[in-house]
Formats: C-alpha cells, structure tokens, sequence
C-alpha cells in the first residue's frame, strides 16, 4: 500500500494516530490543573513505565492540555549532569516562561521581582554574572543566592509561583527522563515542589521516568510518596492494543482481519512502540486495503529486524563487555525479574563481585529494580533480543576468577 499514508509513528516520542488507554492519566492531569487554578492543593504526578509505552508521548498531551487552559509549561529533558549546568539549563526556561507570561515592559512588582531571583539562580553558577539571559534587572540579594540548590530552588520556584498567581495563570514544568536527576538535583525539585504546595501557589511539576523513580524520590524526600502520585503506564490491554492497530488503518480505508489483530497483539504483547513498529511493517506488505494474519506473518523479519538495529542495538551498543556479558545472563534466566545471586551465578562469578556492574546498568537505564534483591529490562522483549544478539554467554577468563 501507498507508503506514504502509512498511518503509524514508531518515532521516538512521536504521538500514534489512536491514543488509546490513557485516559485515567489524563483526566488527573485535568483535575490537578482545575484544582490549582482554584488555589486548592492536588499531588502532581510522575508517570513511570518502561521504554516503549509512551510516557513522552504522554507528556506531550498533557502540554497541549495545559496551554489550552492557559498555562505556561516548561519543558525539560532530564540529563546526567553537575549542579551548574542543571542551573544553567532551568535559568533561560523560567526567564522565558517570565516573558510568556508578560512583555517586559508590563512586568509587575512581582514580576520584576521573579526575574530578579531567576538572575541570582544562575549567577551562583557564575558568579561574575555572565549569565543574565538578557534580564535587565539587579540580581535579589538574599533569595536564591545561598548556594545551596534546594534552597535556590526554592527561592525560584515561590518567586516565579507568586507571579504567577498574580497574573492569575498557573505554571506546569514537565520534566521527561525524571530518573537522570542527580540525587540532590531531584531533592531540589521535590523540596521546591512541597514549599509551593504549603503556599497554595499554581505552579506544579509533573515528570515521567522509568519504573525505578518512585523509589529514588523515595529516598530524596521522605514526604515524597504524599507530594506525588506514581500512575504507571504499561501495555495495553487486548482490546486498546487492537484499537490502537485497527483504527489508524481504518481512518485510510484499511481493514484488519480479527485473526491479524489477534496475532498482533500475541507478538507486540500490547506494547505501545511495538504495535507502531508492527503496523509499519506490515502496511507495506498488505495490498487491495485488507491485512490478514499471513500479512502480519511475512511483516515479522522486516518488524524484528528494524526493532534490533534500532530500538534495541542503540542500548546494547553503549555496554561494556562485561555489561553485555550481565544482560546475556539476565536473558539466560527468562523475561521476568531476576536474583543477582542467580544472574552471578550463571557468570561463575559472586554476588559481590557483580555488584557494581549491576550497578552500572542500572544508572544507565538499562535496569531497574521491582524489588530488593532483584533486577529486570528497562526495555521489554529484550531477553529475547538479547539471545538473537550475543548467540552465547561469554564472561572474560579474568572476570571470571575476578
């Protein structure tokens, strides 16, 4: 069929034709908003799921729903870095998020004020005041100048919140990739966050981050479980994996088979970017505006192979030998979640001497941790990726008596 109506998106990111499932996440979305906006306290949310399920694409509703109730929204994608260069990144967001909100010239006390305390936020990253960002104001002495991040944060975020509700227009930072904040990085946001909430300012922070983030809030803030609500996000269930695949074709005149959608969900397992990698596949196989299951069948070696050189290769291509060998072992034991001691184990090596290559995958995103003890794929399917990809388990002779 024409390539050129395929209707799927299996981009990083990229929202399907159908969004499907993700209505519960929505619609708390709508009442944070709603709640704050009427000066009322509502947890903020961190959506979690592994790679694949669409937690941006999420994010990016939840902007378009924002801005269409007359929020500012700043956006931000997390990254590992220092704490100057975290200070560097948000002062230019706020200072626009300022001038979204007025033009300079109808600042209001507020205003100015806000923009003052944006200016000494960056400048305690450089203290000759290199970095103003265009601010034509005197930098607040005494407020967001300590030093100390959670406090400057805090500083930023209650300046720029009271300007906010005085223009009576509500803020929403929208933070992808949540689990790549430094440790002190997200006790900042989170301590900002709660002195927003005691102040009853419209001014939310909602993120989304791998399953393992719930628990690393946890562990910055102890409050953090009351600030926040962790919605997880996963596969579809049967009935919205099928709606997700059959209503983009039917919107181009395409009909599925009920055997083709079947044997799509079986091989997708429901997984959102599956589905959208499956359906591209086999749009360009299916011909005369039907697709069979023998269409789904002959889509599976161009559908597998795009996942391995793409979705999965990126992944595997940043590890270590020794990583590779750890991620072939997982494989080794199944899917689900494993114990160190058995994936060391099958290393010939100690729990404790795999410790930190665990470890290492882990900070990388590769894994998390459903329980103590345990580790499992950040990306699903990839056990199975994993055994296409490195045909045997190998560990270095010296690793092994290491």
């Amino acid at each position: 069929m024409d390539p050129v109506l395929n209707p799927y998106t299996p981009n990083a990111g990229a929202e399907p034709e159908a969004m499907v499932g993700r209505d519960d996440q929505l619609a708390s979305f709508e009442v944070l908003l709603r709640r704050l906006a009427r000066r009322r306290t509502e947890q903020s949310m961190i959506i979690t799921g592994l790679r694949g399920v669409g937690k941006t694409v999420l994010l990016n509703q939840f902007e378009r729903k924002a801005k269409s109730e007359g929020w500012v929204v700043i956006e931000l994608e997390a990254t590992k870095s220092d704490e100057a260069s975290f200070r560097v990144e948000l002062g230019p967001l706020f200072h626009s998020a300022l001038l979204e909100l007025s033009p300079r010239k109808r600042w209001s006390e507020r205003m100015s004020h806000a923009a003052s305390v944006i200016k000494s936020f960056t400048m305690t990253a450089q203290p000759d005041g290199g970095l103003a960002f265009g601010l034509d104001v005197e930098a607040a002495e005494g407020l967001a100048d300590h030093g100390v991040l959670s406090r400057d944060l805090t500083d930023m975020f209650v300046a720029v919140g009271e300007a906010t509700r005085d223009k009576e227009i509500g803020l929403v930072l929208l933070i992808d990739e949540v689990q790549f904040l430094g440790r002190q990085q997200l006790e900042a946001v989170i301590s900002a966050l709660h002195k927003t909430v005691q102040r009853k300012l419209p001014i939310t922070m909602v993120g989304a981050g791998l399953p393992q983030i719930a628990e690393l809030a946890g562990d910055a803030k102890s409050y953090a479980e009351r600030l926040f609500k962790f919605p997880e996000i996963a596969n579809f269930n049967e009935a919205d994996a099928k709606e997700a695949l059959a209503r983009p074709a039917a919107d181009e005149g395409v009909e599925f088979e009920d055997a083709a959608l079947d044997e799509a969900v079986r091989i997708t397992e429901g997984y959102p970017y599956f589905i959208q990698e499956l359906g591209y596949a086999v749009w360009s196989i299916a011909e005369n505006g039907r697709i069979t299951k023998q269409d789904i069948t002959d889509a599976i070696p161009a559908y597998t192979s795009k996942l391995d050189t793409s979705f999965f290769r990126v992944r595997l291509d940043r590890c270590t030998e020794l990583q590779r060998s750890y991620l072939r072992a997982m494989a080794d034991l199944g899917p689900g979640p494993q114990k160190a001691i058995d994936v060391a184990e099958r290393m010939n090596r100690t729990s404790q001497n795999q410790g930190p290559t665990r470890a290492e995958l882990i900070s990388m995103g590769l894994l998390y941790t459903p329980t103590h003890g345990f580790a499992s794929f950040t990306v699903p399917q990839f056990d199975a990726y994993m055994l296409r990809a490195v045909p045997k388990l190998e560990v270095p002779e010296w690793k092994r008596r290491a």
